[in-house]
């Protein structure tokens, strides 16, 4: 009779544990510019600000982020320039999808600032910037991230701008958990 009470006592103590050190989403508003669309997000994450940073200049494991990315891969420099980064991805409508590529670079400031541009002559996309600006914040760290981008491909009037929207947000949604879970990774390595 013991074991059946304290197997529930230890699971429920477990989900508790595991909720205080879980990823909180904070904010997450997007908005609609003419063409462009922008994602602005909050995040803390239950990881320190180092590991955080080597997660999301890895493009060569964007796949393991988020769904939206089926291809990704960091690039070598051109003669001592900037780090540079190509993501492939997949989004549809109905049955209807779309693979989207990007290439670009990084600019990277210490630890805690990074900007990716798109270069829109060899993407998808006429103007794609992401920029995630890093924080420690009590036990963990704080991440801003946004993202700001024009697609350079026809979106259908009225379904089209919502399902960007739709999935932009779950998207992100998505990746935080899995984000942490790959800092965590890293900084267990240390």
């Amino acid at each position: 009779m013991r074991m059946f009470i304290r197997a529930p006592l230890v699971a429920a103590c477990c989900l508790l544990l595991l909720q205080a050190n879980a990823a909180d989403l904070r904010s997450v508003e997007i908005e609609r510019v003419g063409d462009r669309y922008i994602l602005q997000s909050s995040t803390w994450f239950a990881v320190d600000e180092e590991s955080l940073f080597k997660v999301i200049i890895d493009y060569d494991h964007f796949v393991d982020m988020s769904s939206l990315f089926i291809e990704g891969r960091n690039i070598a420099a051109k003669d001592g320039g900037k780090p540079r980064f190509y993501t492939l991805m997949e989004g549809c409508v109905f049955v209807f999808c779309k693979r989207l590529k990007r290439y670009g670079w990084l600019d990277i400031h210490a630890s805690s600032d990074v900007v990716a541009t798109v270069d829109p002559a060899t993407s998808d996309f006429r103007f794609s910037r992401e920029h995630w600006h890093l924080r420690p914040e009590g036990r963990g760290t704080l991440m801003t991230y946004e993202f700001e981008m024009e697609p350079g491909f026809w979106v259908p009037p009225v379904i089209g701008p919502y399902m960007i929207r739709r999935t932009l947000i779950k998207g992100g949604t998505d990746a935080v958990d899995r984000i942490e879970a790959m800092a965590q990774d890293r900084a267990a390595k240390k």
